[in-house]
């Protein structure tokens, strides 16, 4: 993890977002109320009811909470046009986007939530206050598998929770509350951009009734949902892979023609190698000549998905039964279907071998020309290779005549639940329920190629001898001599077992408030994750997708939790609330153990209208599965090699002094240090071919516990005298240390390379033996990256909510009054650090408003969501408007031609109108300007001929995929949504 291919998981960019209210709230909801006021929650207490607020077991009163807490309500989902839960938190300024739709390399299926950009592995997620149904090794949520149409709010709790919920919630927790049914509703929506193509269509259908005069409750519900593909060659700014400086059209080094590297000590005086450090390529006939960048470098970007196609049915329900007053029966299920495919260009395939030259020639595979130019080179080789027949090459190739690759993931994931509830005196109840969840997905990948039997087929020692000099060489025979279709399977479960009393001191209070209120239980759950894959992919004998070994272990965890809120109110209506909670965890994790968390809280209300909160929190994180036991597997970070020089994309300088010694030491032939190709960009076409350099990770079982700290401090504002009118502001500080990473490979190079004299430390030990002859890294040998507590994490800064709702005094639709609803969320990200080693305190890194190599997704500085809506009865006309302050590269040592993404805004337009309070009908607009990465003038070379007009484009080099973040920056445009609910 800790790479641009991993999406910056580990870093912390966005926020905490405090409000003790809802935000935003709108006239219409599926129990229609008058908005007269929006600063009362969606789930707020009638008079005398007792509500659980998220982030508490303690049943309350009212919505508040020393804790910041922002509640997103149903409408900003059927306003925003989205049925996959991802679209609409993504938006939110706490979050920096993971996994996402648009997410094809990598790309898993899944959407995942990545809280504060701590890493979606440091948020808990629930659904209605309960652990959702996790899909890998690594523990996280598939935001895909939850019902979006049947949502009530998401609750957002900023800072660690462990005290309240357990491991994981070290930067917050996530609840997304499911509402119930008292009738039916069918409904549904169509979405298409405005070029034509990107569609997507949902129909979802839930019941729900009382029964029994009221004691029960039961609903059921459906949904499909599809999504059409989007492939980067469908837009200009993503058609052609970008990069070098200045800018130019670029791609792989691995053609479709097949490039070879001469290996050998022959003259190459002559021949096509003396061009281009013994470089060559192939042209149809069978004839050599020397490799010219960027001429012949493969554009792998137009076959690749830019927005990924899926398939979901979702199916489940849930009720309660109350068989006495003292005990209520209450049960959930869920079962998810969920198809994703992703598309990569051909496979690309590299190997060391040698060839015969006079098969090769018999065979018609190269000319006669080509074939006197190898046997020059056999005949001037020294040692046994003279004369002997042979020449040694590295073969780069791209295996278009097998197709793209084509990766299926089917996901069955089901979830059952089953609890007793009830009161057990008027001031005690108790909840205790069992859960277990199981997902399983179906890997299928197609194009992928048995690298033993290809380069058996190339030298001549397999059964059957193939062409591949040239483009298009290869028959529908040849294909089928190498093309393997390989499989693996994700198994995951969660069990919970948990019980909790709650409850109040009797009548006990201090003063004016209500009474004492407490909560004890216990918990136990227990985790398990396989990852089975192919003969193929655990042996590593394929390219195409990358290899990886078995995963597979778990542990479990007993726990005991107490919480308490004691109010103090004065006649006066002044008001002070003390909370505080505990919890011991006992892991079965040797490492681990028993670890302690709590957190304690206050809030303090001079008057009605002036709110002061702050909260205090140790959380802790027990390390996943896929962390603990995963086995070995291949990976391609991009980063750039010290050692490559000057060749390497921005121009590195050529290593010298103490660089040049390491390099040496390392392996790294000194002919092969600051070679430039012909056209003086792209990387050193010896010691870095490519951008992208092979990396082995794999687990470590010797993990212990990441623990954090937070602090929040905030103020609500709810003055009387301004009715409707909210604001809220808090400063949060998060810090986590022992964290959990695997630096990225650019992080570990430059530290061990350019910050050290030596590679004899522990840390630096992976980079020995890893060269081979020419300097490059070897795919076959290359570091091993694995995950180790050595990390620190921090992120501070400051929320901000502003909402407020008028009475207009007038109506456009004859209905006497109208109101205009305004809200902004918005975030000031004071910092966001990320120290690679915590021992090495001036080794950090700052990634607020910063994005690249290190940092990864974009981490805006300022970043904002605002919505105004004018409600006129049955009418709803609403806009969105979505900031990103800009970014900067986070690499100062190398110059990108984007070394800048300018600030963002995006305009979105909804209208709604509700029949008769029986049928809603909406029409939208997102992206309303068609704002996209900006798209490169090219003269005829292939050169940006407008260099400054590169407004959110990232160069191929420093951008994540799509020649840009598309999971941060809009890929599809204005796009067009139509929906309609009917209730009955």
């Amino acid at each position: 993890m800790f790479n641009r291919k991993t999406k910056a998981s580990l870093l912390a960019s966005s926020v905490i977002f405090g409000s003790l209210i809802a935000a935003p709230v709108y006239a219409q909801d599926q129990d229609p109320v008058t908005p007269e006021d929006p600063t009362i929650e969606p789930q707020a207490a009638e008079e005398g009811e007792r509500i659980v607020v998220t982030g508490s077991r303690i049943q309350r009163r009212n919505v508040e909470t020393a804790a910041p807490v922002t509640v997103v309500d149903s409408e900003e989902f059927a306003l925003s046009g989205t049925v996959n839960v991802e679209n609409v938190v993504n938006t939110l300024p706490q979050v920096v986007p993971g996994v996402t739709s648009f997410s094809n390399n990598p790309g898993n299926g899944t959407a995942s939530l990545n809280l504060r950009g701590l890493g979606a592995n440091r948020n808990l997620l629930l659904v209605n206050g309960r652990r959702w149904m996790f899909y890998d090794t690594g523990q996280i949520v598939d935001l895909n598998t939850i019902p979006q149409f049947l949502l009530e709010s998401v609750d957002v709790v900023t800072g660690g929770a462990s005290a309240v919920y357990g491991s994981d919630a070290l930067a917050g927790v996530v609840n997304f509350r499911l509402r119930e049914l008292d009738g039916a509703e069918v409904g549904g929506q169509y979405s298409i951009t405005d070029r034509g193509d990107g569609d997507r269509y949902q129909i979802h259908g839930a019941i729900g009734a009382d029964f029994s005069e009221g004691r029960g409750n039961v609903t059921v519900f459906g949904e499909y949902y599809n999504r059409d593909e989007i492939f980067q060659g469908d837009r200009e700014f993503s058609a052609f892979a970008l990069g070098g400086n200045p800018l130019e059209q670029l791609g792989s080094s691995l053609p479709p023609e097949t490039r070879l590297t001469y290996r050998g000590d022959g003259d190459t005086d002559d021949t096509a190698f003396e061009e281009n450090n013994n470089l060559g390529i192939f042209d149809p006939q069978g004839q050599i000549r020397a490799y010219e960048t960027p001429r012949d470098l493969y554009n792998f970007a137009p076959v690749n998905y830019l927005q990924l196609p899926q398939e979901r049915y979702l199916i489940g329900g849930y009720a309660s039964y109350e068989i006495v007053p003292q005990a209520e029966l209450y049960t959930e299920v869920t079962y998810v279907n969920n198809r994703v495919d992703s598309e990569l260009a051909p496979t690309p395939i590299l190997i060391n071998t040698t060839l015969d030259i006079e098969q090769l020639a018999d065979d018609g595979f190269i000319n006669d020309d080509t074939a006197d130019q190898f046997r020059q080179l056999d005949e001037s080789e020294s040692g046994d290779a003279q004369d002997d027949g042979l020449i040694s090459v590295q073969i780069r190739r791209r295996l278009q005549e097998a197709g793209g690759r084509r990766n299926l993931d089917e996901r069955n994931a089901f979830r059952v639940l089953g609890g007793l509830r009830g009161d057990i005196t008027d001031f005690l109840n108790y909840d205790a329920y069992y859960m277990f969840a199981r997902t399983r997905n179906a890997n299928i990948q197609q194009g992928n190629a048995s690298v033993s039997r290809f380069t058996a087929a190339v030298n001549g020692t397999g059964d059957t001898q193939i062409n591949i000099f040239g483009r298009d060489t290869l028959s529908p025979e040849d294909v089928d001599v190498f093309r393997i279709q390989a499989q693996n399977g994700d198994i995951s479960e969660l069990q919970v077992a948990s019980a909790v009393i709650s409850g109040t001191l009797g009548d006990f209070a201090l003063g004016a408030a209500e009474p004492i209120g407490f909560a004890v239980g216990g918990e136990y759950r227990e985790v398990f994750s396989r990852f089975i894959p192919d003969e193929f992919l655990a042996s590593g004998d394929v390219a195409g997708f990358n290899a990886g070994q078995p995963t597979e272990g778990g542990y479990d965890v007993k726990e005991v939790f107490g919480e308490v809120s004691i109010p103090f109110e004065t006649e006066s209506g002044m008001r002070v609330e003390l909370t505080g909670a505990g919890r011991y965890s006992d892991y079965s994790l040797e490492r681990v153990g028993g670890v302690w968390t709590y957190a304690g809280g206050i809030e303090f209300s001079p008057i009605e209208d002036i709110t002061f909160r702050g909260q205090y929190q140790r959380a802790v994180r027990a390390p996943n599965v896929g962390e603990l036991f995963q086995g070995q597997a291949i990976g391609f970070p991009g980063a750039l090699d010290p050692c490559a020089g000057n060749g390497t994309p921005g121009g590195g300088p050529t290593p010298s002094g103490a660089l040049l010694d390491l390099c040496l030491d390392n392996g790294v032939p000194e002919d092969n240090i600051g070679l430039v190709p012909p056209s003086g960009n792209g990387p050193n076409p010896i010691v870095q071919p490519d951008p992208q350099t092979a990396a082995f990770f794999g687990g470590n079982p010797d993990l212990f516990e990441e623990t954090s700290d937070s602090y929040s401090f905030g103020i609500v504002l709810q003055p009387t005298a301004i009715p409707g009118f909210t604001l809220t502001a808090d400063y949060f500080d998060i810090k986590i240390e022992d964290a959990i990473v695997t630096p990225s490979l650019q992080t570990q190079l430059n530290i061990c390379y350019n910050d050290l004299t030596s590679l004899d430390s522990d840390f630096c030990s992976k980079f020995e033996n890893t060269r081979d002859e020419t300097g490059a890294f070897d795919r076959f040998n290359a570091p091993v990256l694995g995950g180790e507590n050595i990390a620190s994490l921090e992120t501070s800064g400051i929320d901000l909510q502003v909402a407020y709702d008028m009475d207009l005094g007038f109506s456009l639709l004859g209905n006497g009054a109208s109101d205009l609803n305004l809200s902004l969320l918005a975030t000031w990200t004071e910092s966001a650090l990320f120290a690679p080693l915590q021992d090495e305190p001036d080794d950090v890194i700052e990634c607020a408003g910063q994005f690249g190599l290190t940092c990864g997704e974009p981490q805006a500085a300022f970043k904002w969501t605002s919505r105004a809506s004018y409600v006129d009865g049955p009418l709803t006309f609403s806009t969105r408007w979505r900031h990103l302050s800009a970014v900067d590269d986070d690499d100062d040592g190398t110059t990108y031609i984007v070394d800048r993404i300018g600030a963002y805004d995006l305009i979105d337009l909804t209208l709604s109108y509700d029949f008769m309070e029986a049928v809603t009908f909406t029409v939208g607009v997102n992206n309303l300007f068609d704002t996209l990465p900006t798209t490169p003038e090219f003269n005829d070379a292939g050169q940006v001929v407008n260099e400054t007009n590169t407004l959110l484009l990232g160069d191929f080099n420093n951008a994540e995929q799509s020649n840009t973040y598309p999971s941060t920056y809009d890929v599809l445009g204005r796009d067009f949504f139509a929906s309609v609910l009917v209730r009955f």
